[in-house]
């Protein structure tokens, strides 16, 4: 179950690492600002709607019914899932308060806000930008997910799920393109260790 042999796996983290060096590098050449407005466009009152709702579906909340419907349905390993929500909330929260945490989001950068896409009811934030934490939640469920259940279709679905929770933090306003692919990178350390954690605990008991 921990090995990291599946290819079906194995795409999913080369998907990842393959956008996030997309953005980190589009960000670096063209300069942060610049990429985000590229894709910061208004597309309509049901995007507005669409990506509102992804942005709710990677917030720090989603992990519970998460546990609950893997470990507790799926019968899926408990400590896996919790290794994944707790590193994954340290690589995102102590880089975005404590290191980084005068970055600014797109609304304090200097883009002039009738440039920005904003969506109404939505609270705009202005630091503590990088990396995105929505993010760094959606791919870490999305890998997580295609680990536990190393299938095409749930690869499909659940990459669906990431890249459109991430987007939604630019097309919202909140984040930089630069900040997505902080989140994105922070998923992908965040599952191989705890794949690696869990399999040397597996291994230490088993010698015991």
């Amino acid at each position: 179950m921990f090995s990291i042999n599946s290819k079906i796996f194995t795409s999913a983290i080369a998907l990842s690492i393959l956008i996030a060096i997309t953005l980190f590098s589009a960000s670096i050449v063209a300069g942060r600002a610049t990429v985000f407005l590229w894709l910061n466009n208004d597309l309509g009152n049901t995007a507005d709607l669409f990506f509102n709702g992804c942005s709710h579906l990677a917030e720090g909340w989603i992990w519970i019914p998460y546990f609950i419907l893997i470990f507790g349905w799926f019968k899926k390993d408990a400590l896996l899932i919790l290794l994944n929500f707790l590193i994954s909330t340290l690589l995102t929260q102590i880089p975005k308060n404590f290191i980084w945490d005068k970055v600014s989001r797109p609304m304090a950068s200097g883009i002039p806000p009738n440039q920005i896409h904003i969506v109404k009811g939505v609270e705009m934030h202005l630091w503590n930008s990088f990396p995105s934490g929505h993010t760094a939640t959606a791919f870490t469920l999305f890998l997580l997910t295609v680990y536990l259940f190393p299938k095409k279709s749930v690869l499909l679905i659940a990459a669906t799920y990431a890249i459109a929770c991430g987007y939604s933090r630019v097309y919202l306003g909140q984040h930089f393109p630069l900040d997505v692919a902080g989140g994105i990178t922070v998923a992908i350390i965040t599952i191989l260790l705890s794949i690696y954690i869990r399999k040397n605990e597996k291994t230490n008991l088993s010698n015991s």
